[in-house]
């Protein structure tokens, strides 16, 4: 009776991770769904930002759940990626090919996007300070309306594309170009 009652708890464990680990592969169905923005630049180079998206749903969102002056993952779920095949000037500063995490700072004024060296994480926490590799001032202001699904975007330019940020009433950028 132990032996049956053993190996049929061990049948319900591994369902249920297999359930677990299911659920998580399909990120489609999570309430802060994946998405992406691409820049293509000349020659074949381009930006590429994964990132998951979550909603407002009504909820004060800058000066609220993301606190003002405090590091936030921009996004959800996992650390959000910014991928170049090309050496890149991001609001002035140089960044080379290479594979990053991006975070924010938000303030209501201006923001600050920190581009981490460290890569693979979660999301959160912060790795901190020590493995920045660059931290770069955005232009913050307000939507011309509310915004419900956090979005990252590029909007293409001559020399390059602005990386734009946008949720609730609020929208942050920052020019990146070629070297």
């Amino acid at each position: 009776m132990r032996k049956v009652l053993l190996v049929g708890s061990a049948l319900f464990i591994a369902a249920a991770a297999a359930v677990a680990i299911h659920a998580q592969q399909d990120k489609s169905k999570r309430p802060s769904p994946p998405a992406s923005a691409k820049c293509d630049l000349a020659g074949g180079k381009s930006i590429t930002v994964d990132y998951s998206s979550p909603r407002a749903k009504g909820r004060k969102v800058f000066g609220g759940i993301v606190p003002y002056g405090e590091v936030w993952r921009a996004g959800a779920n996992e650390a959000t990626t910014f991928v170049t095949n090309a050496d890149l000037m991001v609001g002035g500063k140089h960044v080379p090919a290479g594979s990053y995490t991006l975070f924010t700072i938000p303030n209501q004024d201006k923001w600050t996007l920190i581009i981490s060296k460290k890569t693979g994480e979660w999301g959160v926490p912060y790795p901190g300070a020590d493995s920045d590799f660059a931290r770069v001032d955005m232009k913050a202001g307000a939507t011309s309306g509310a915004i419900e699904n956090f979005t990252i975007a590029f909007d293409k330019g001559a020399k390059g594309c602005t990386l734009r940020i946008e949720w609730e009433n609020t929208r942050a950028s920052v020019d990146i170009s070629t070297m």
